[in-house]
């Protein structure tokens, strides 16, 4: 019989329980569903990439959009979850990034959790304010780079630490090869682990590991407890649930997937991600979609090289039209059977 979840203390923030909903953007992780898991006891996640994509004026001026439906989710989701702790994914690919950075410290968020390359100012950026800060990484290599910097730049480490794994859904640290053919992860998460607990004795606090990729039912969670981890992350798992801020068609896809759905594609950022096979992805096999109007979301996208828009691909698949974008999963997709709820799956979770 599984016994009782621990609570997370992230310096001094406690969620009752140590499972955290990973952020999934665009439009699938704003406020319905972090608030909902927030609620239960967990870390509740807005993801801060286009979520004022459905705003008007988006297209026109999107950083506003965005920033003002940032504002709004952070706030609608503390009032659905009442004393839950809520987070925003921040991507530090995001182009004005200190601009989400600021707005997510001014309403109040609870925990920044920020990857899609090495978050090397948010310190800076968060000032003296109360917000935690957690890292998104998948190496050992990235984990020292990082909190060595942090210490000598800010003299400070990170509250939490959360180590992404090959089975994750979206963009991924690791190669296309690795993806593909799959790799034991754990020593490196061990390795991780290690490296973390030298700020700890440094810094004189616990800095809690928590662990991303693949985690689906409780055996998965006690696994990666039994490592030496402090808790998970899960964001597939609660695509297929009421709460869920996507559009029904996207959850459909989610159930009606199975192992043999999922892919591995070349973003336009330059990463490879972790997909649902469809007909968007098959086109590409055979002509790049060029964009009309770049919209400037990403450091670095050139609108004349890249295969296709990503932002327009996720806000498609967000709106209902998966065939014509691009559906992020994890690897565990294949195990959602049927439409659910929050609190049926934390229930179910708890044991």
């Amino acid at each position: 019989m599984a016994g009782i979840l621990k609570s997370l203390n992230i310096n001094g923030l406690t969620s009752r329980l140590p499972i955290i909903q990973g952020g999934m953007g665009v439009g699938i992780s704003l406020s319905k569903l972090a608030g909902a898991v927030a609620g239960e006891g967990g870390i509740g996640v807005i993801s801060a990439a286009q979520p004022g994509y459905n705003r008007e004026g988006f297209q026109c001026n999107p950083l506003k959009a965005n920033l003002e439906a940032l504002t709004y989710h952070i706030n609608k989701a503390k009032e659905i979850a009442k004393d839950g702790v809520i987070g925003v994914n921040i991507m530090c690919a995001l182009n004005h990034y200190a601009d989400y950075v600021k707005c997510a410290v001014e309403n109040k968020a609870d925990l920044i959790i920020s990857g899609a390359g090495l978050p090397t100012q948010l310190p800076g950026l968060i000032k003296d304010s109360a917000v935690k800060i957690a890292p998104i990484v998948s190496s050992v290599k990235a984990i020292s780079v990082l909190l060595k910097m942090w210490d000598k730049k800010f003299g400070k480490s990170a509250d939490m630490v959360i180590v992404e794994g090959p089975k994750a859904g979206g963009h991924l640290g690791f190669t296309h090869k690795d993806l593909e053919e799959g790799i034991d992860f754990d020593e490196e998460l061990k390795g991780i682990i290690q490296e973390v607990s030298k700020f700890e004795e440094k810094y004189q606090r616990h800095i809690p590991t928590v662990f991303a990729g693949g985690i689906y039912d409780r055996d998965d969670i006690d696994y990666y407890l039994s490592l030496g981890c402090a808790g998970v992350q899960m964001a597939t798992r609660f695509v297929a649930t009421e709460e869920c801020d996507a559009d029904e068609a996207f959850k459909k896809a989610f159930i009606e997937a199975d192992s043999r759905d999922v892919t591995i594609v070349k973003s336009p950022v330059g990463m490879p991600g972790r997909a649902l096979d469809n007909a968007f992805i098959q086109s590409l096999l055979l002509e790049a979609k060029k964009t009309d109007k770049c919209l400037r979301c990403i450091n670095g996208c050139d609108p004349k090289r890249i295969p296709y828009c990503i932002t327009r691909a996720l806000i498609n698949s967000a709106i209902g039209k998966t065939n014509e974008g691009l559906v992020f999963c994890g690897a565990a997709v294949g195990r959602i059977k049927e439409m659910s709820t929050v609190k049926k799956i934390i229930s179910e979770l708890l044991g």
